[in-house]
């Protein structure tokens, strides 16, 4: 194996943590999302048997916040852009492998990294586009249940997201390259 694949492959744990802290904020955006998702379920069903019961009035302290479906909303976008770029390392992505068993090897490793390449732009496209979003509307707008707090945060998931699926995909593009090398060593051994 070439030098520069042992000395590439030493960032490898680098992928490993990152996967990682991305995978923890996952968990914890669906937790946080079904805490307040259960919280609002409770607050209406307690308002409606509080006004509905005379005898259930004690009901009526715990209340549906307005702000909980726009930050459920946001904690969900956060985790489906975000999952999407973890699906990415794991190779769980939706993907046409159909003809794969028909294609030469070479030709099957070459659409591989053309795949990586594709999905990189795409990430670079969600970084460069996503951040002018972020930064122009999301900056000049507000959330409507709360107004101190910035649009910012709604249209952040897209460029963050965009950051992971680079990084994910160029340990991915790594992987491919590297298939090219490795099997031309083991052939010729």
């Amino acid at each position: 194996m070439p030098k520069i694949f042992t000395t590439l492959d030493k960032v490898r744990p680098a992928y490993d943590v990152t996967y990682k802290i991305v995978l923890i904020l996952c968990k914890l955006l669906l937790i946080a999302d079904i805490a307040i998702t259960s919280y609002a379920v409770l607050g209406r069903y307690c308002q409606e048997w509080g006004h509905k019961y005379d005898f259930l009035q004690f009901l009526l302290i715990i209340k549906d916040p307005p702000w909980t479906e726009q930050i459920v909303l946001t904690c969900m976008s956060y985790m489906a852009v975000l999952s999407a770029a973890l699906a990415i390392r794991t190779g769980a992505h939706i993907r046409m492998t159909a003809f794969d068993v028909y294609l030469p090897k070479k030709v099957l490793k070459a659409l591989e990294v053309l795949a990586d390449v594709a999905v990189m732009v795409l990430g670079f496209i969600m970084v460069t586009e996503g951040w002018k979003y972020t930064t122009t509307l999301g900056s000049k707008g507000f959330y409507e249940s709360i107004p101190w707090l910035s649009r910012f945060w709604m249209y952040f998931p897209v460029p963050l997201a965009g950051v992971a699926m680079i990084v994910f995909e160029l340990e991915s593009l790594y992987s491919h390259v590297k298939a090219f090398f490795i099997e031309d060593e083991e052939v010729q051994k």
